[in-house]
């Protein structure tokens, strides 16, 4: 009866990610000799190593996703904290809903939002001029910093949620005795607040992470075509030049980036997988 009724799910993890991704390993270890005519290669992860802007931008991707996941939890944990520990009964689902209605559209609309926003003719630069500013005009798309925006907006949901769930399991109780024992705001959160919410914590960095890492459309659009982001290079392998062994091999090579970056915040953290995932 049980092997029943998870057989959807197994039938769904076996179809859409098991078999896929030993197709996607079987690509990535072959190098084509002759038309239909394969062997056994590395060369897929030689020309990674031996080519500058390929590792290049795969450690600008893994540095910029840290940077914006960092970001995204230190906006995010104000705002958790508003909605779990201050705001009260109608206010604190007010401020949920607000939090939940960017995702009410597409990605591709909010990006593009940004887009007619941040641009030289957009609403921003306009408004600086408006304001005396700025002499003219700037353009303020195709930039790191735009990038960054529009990653830590997309995400932003994704580290809010964990970490109500964390912070809402907070006994209020504790931090009026910590109050009432002399301590201050910074040492309640540093001793208190935070050990208590690190599972949330680790859960939505990690969640927030893996879809920044995997983005593709949003540095696309903000940053153009120096937007140097390793997605963008799995795309042009697979769909431009269509070269599946090369993109498969880039693939892997972010999927194995992805796991050790999370292997490694669980370390430092002190976290269980387990209880991670619980809370995600």
């Amino acid at each position: 009866m049980l092997m029943l009724l998870l057989a959807p799910a197994l039938l769904w993890l076996v179809g859409l990610i098991v078999l896929p991704h030993i197709e996607l390993g079987i690509l990535s270890l072959r190098a084509r000799v002759a038309p239909r005519v394969y062997e056994a290669s590395l060369a897929q992860y030689r020309t990674f190593i031996e080519e500058p802007l390929y590792w290049h931008t795969f450690v600008r991707t893994a540095l910029m996703s840290i940077l914006a996941t960092a970001l995204t939890l230190v906006m995010a944990f104000p705002i958790a904290w508003m909605i779990a520990k201050v705001a009260r009964g109608r206010k604190k689902s007010i401020l949920f809903i607000l939090c939940l209605i960017p995702f009410w559209v597409s990605e591709t609309v909010r990006t593009l939002g940004w887009m007619i926003l941040l641009r030289e003719s957009g609403v921003l630069p306009q408004l600086l001029v408006s304001l005396g500013l700025t002499p003219v005009p700037v353009d303020l798309l195709y930039h790191d910093a735009t990038i960054l925006v529009g990653l830590v907006y997309t995400s932003m949901l994704f580290m809010v949620v964990p970490l109500i769930g964390a912070l809402e399991s907070l006994d209020d109780s504790l931090i009026e005795a910590a109050y009432d024992l002399g301590g201050n705001g910074w040492s309640i959160l540093r001793q208190i607040v935070i050990p208590h919410a690190a599972p949330g914590i680790v859960a939505g960095c990690i969640v927030v992470f893996m879809l920044t890492l995997g983005n593709y459309l949003t540095p696309t659009l903000l940053g153009g075509k120096n937007s140097q982001w390793f997605t963008e290079q799995i795309y042009t392998q697979f769909i431009t030049r269509f070269n599946w062994e090369q993109g498969a091999a880039f693939g892997f090579l972010l999927l194995g980036l992805s796991t050790a970056i999370v292997w490694l915040g669980l370390r430092l953290s002190g976290q269980r997988f387990g209880e991670v995932m619980r809370r995600s």
